[in-house]
């Protein structure tokens, strides 16, 4: 028997940002620098640091909380919880199954899919708490990274509004971007800034391809948050018009690695720079060097 797969879409977007936000004066002076030449080397302004008694988990479970109510769908019907993080305390045990329990998602399980048919809701996270994971010291990563959660439910739809993926990588460079056995965060910055200038254009092009849309059709552009110079360089290699809202949340959040994409595309609905149901194209990149796109309408 053969099975048809079903359409998929967001329907809920939700996101956790500390209360404490740190600014670049704050952290200039140790690594010998300057607020203005944090910004220009990253556009960073400022980043929010999670309380030292505020986990993963925590954050995770608050913007997951908000994105099921602007759903409006009930804990108890999500099939699957997954959460993206590189920041737990330790490998085991993950994250996911607590901020299921914690949410009341008790049929929430590991095989489950929408496009199975098997799940109605899916609910995905991405929280970190980076900021612990860094070398103050370390003029290169100590001003980039911050902390955060952002989370999506991806819920069955009659139609399909949510695009193919497209990835790219290159386990050559897998060294440039380490998070090593005392959990501490190491990048080296140049080489990862022209991996990505270099192959995130051509891996969006792909993107919009295979969802069939042109890219100045656009309605958002939502890269991962890693350095505004990188956004710059892809959205001028890529002939963006200046309709295309572009997310720049990086610039008060700093790099939040998993969770940069969903709170980035949550600042956007925020601010009312994208509308609901409109072609928004998603990019994520990182340690591997992996990447990964594709084209959804926002919920």
């Amino acid at each position: 028997m053969t099975r048809t797969l079903a359409g998929a879409r967001l329907t809920g977007l939700g996101s956790h940002r500390p209360a404490l936000h740190v600014d670049n004066h704050a952290i200039a002076e140790r690594i010998g620098s300057s607020d203005e030449w944090i910004r220009e080397r990253s556009g960073i302004v400022t980043r929010g640091v999670a309380a030292p008694d505020e986990s993963v988990v925590d954050m995770g479970t608050a913007a997951a909380a908000k994105a099921l109510a602007a759903a409006g769908v009930d804990a108890a019907d999500v099939g699957l919880v997954l959460l993206a993080t590189c920041s737990m305390p330790g490998p085991l045990p993950g994250g996911s199954p607590e901020i299921a329990y914690r949410l009341g998602a008790t049929a929430a399980g590991a095989t489950d899919s929408v496009r199975t048919g098997t799940a109605q809701h899916v609910l995905v996270i991405g929280s970190e708490k980076l900021t612990p994971m860094v070398d103050p010291d370390d003029r290169g990563t100590a001003f980039l990274f911050g902390d955060g959660a952002g989370a999506v439910v991806v819920s069955r739809s009659e139609t399909e509004q949510v695009g193919p993926v497209v990835w790219a990588h290159d386990g050559d460079q897998h060294a440039k971007l380490v998070i090593d056995g005392t959990r501490r965060l190491s990048m080296e910055g140049r080489a990862v800034f022209r991996w990505a200038t270099t192959r995130l254009p051509d891996l969006c092009r792909r993107a919009c391809e295979a969802a069939g849309i042109a890219v100045e059709d656009l309605a958002a552009f939502v890269p991962h948050q890693a350095n505004e110079r990188i956004t710059d360089s892809v959205v001028g290699k890529l002939g963006l018009p200046d309709t295309v809202a572009v997310a720049r949340d990086v610039c008060d959040s700093g790099n939040t690695s998993a969770a940069s994409v969903p709170l980035a595309l949550d600042r956007l609905v925020e601010l009312g720079q994208v509308t609901s149901g409109a072609p928004a194209l998603l990019v994520g990149f990182g340690a591997g060097l992996t990447a990964a796109a594709q084209v959804v309408h926002v919920p």
